[in-house]
């Protein structure tokens, strides 16, 4: 196991942390210790064939658009199977999270999550940690109006529905808000790219739940949990 020190620019990426007007968060295998799409794939008896397409994505291998088709394709999800997931599979939190949004709530730093998963199935994690919805960029899934909602396709307008989505989702929250030093968590090569001129100041590499060289390498910081982070924002080292 590595230790909690490394990164590019470790003290640089403390420091916007302890003066952050606003941090973003991935979701999946960030906020929660798995990938949401997989759970609803492997729920819907579709589990091997998306998790390929998902280490693609995850691993800057594949453009984000073409592995978010491809398996919205294989899967279908309808409104209805994908309320039922949530409801008999609950997500699980990574631990040390909750503690940490907490922290940062309690400074008055904005938190956002920025994610290429599904607003539907984000909103609920939203709600038990205490983050608007409105703080939510995310890909929304297109439903027939149909007594099961059948699944139509997916809103290709979203910024993180496409490839250096993120970025683009990160300018946004710049232009929209007061936020003029903004961190980015997350474990995926599409969270790396948030760092660009115009979006994320800093980003926070997570491999607490999956370990990408490419992110270890490149992030300013990359942690395995997130104690160090809620000790940093509040102040205690």
């Amino acid at each position: 196991m590595y230790s909690n020190q490394i990164g590019v620019d470790v003290e640089g990426c403390k420091e916007a942390l302890r003066n952050a007007d606003a941090v973003c968060f991935d979701v999946d295998s960030t906020v929660i210790n798995e990938e949401g799409i997989d759970v609803l794939a492997d729920y819907l008896g579709k589990g091997p064939q998306v998790s390929e397409w998902t280490a693609k994505a995850m691993g800057g291998n594949v453009k984000f658009e073409d592995a978010l088709a491809a398996r919205l394709s294989l899967i279908e999800p309808s409104r209805s199977s994908i309320l039922k997931c949530i409801s008999e599979r609950p997500f699980k939190l990574t631990p040390g999270i909750a503690g940490l949004i907490k922290a940062l709530h309690d400074k008055g730093v904005d938190v956002w999550f920025v994610s290429g998963g599904f607003r539907i199935m984000i909103e609920p994690i939203a709600t038990v940690l205490s983050v608007p919805t409105s703080n939510i960029l995310a890909n929304t899934i297109l439903f027939k109006d149909d007594e099961e909602g059948t699944y139509k396709g997916f809103d290709d307008k979203e910024p993180t529905s496409a490839d250096m989505g993120k970025p683009r989702a990160v300018r946004f929250i710049k232009s929209t808000t007061a936020a003029t030093t903004v961190v980015m968590v997350g474990d995926g090569a599409t969270d790396l790219q948030a760092v660009a001129p115009g979006a994320a100041d800093k980003f926070l590499g997570f491999g607490g739940v999956a370990d990408r060289d490419v992110v270890r390498e490149k992030a300013d910081w990359f942690v395995y949990n997130f104690d160090e982070v809620t000790k940093i924002v509040k102040g205690l080292d």
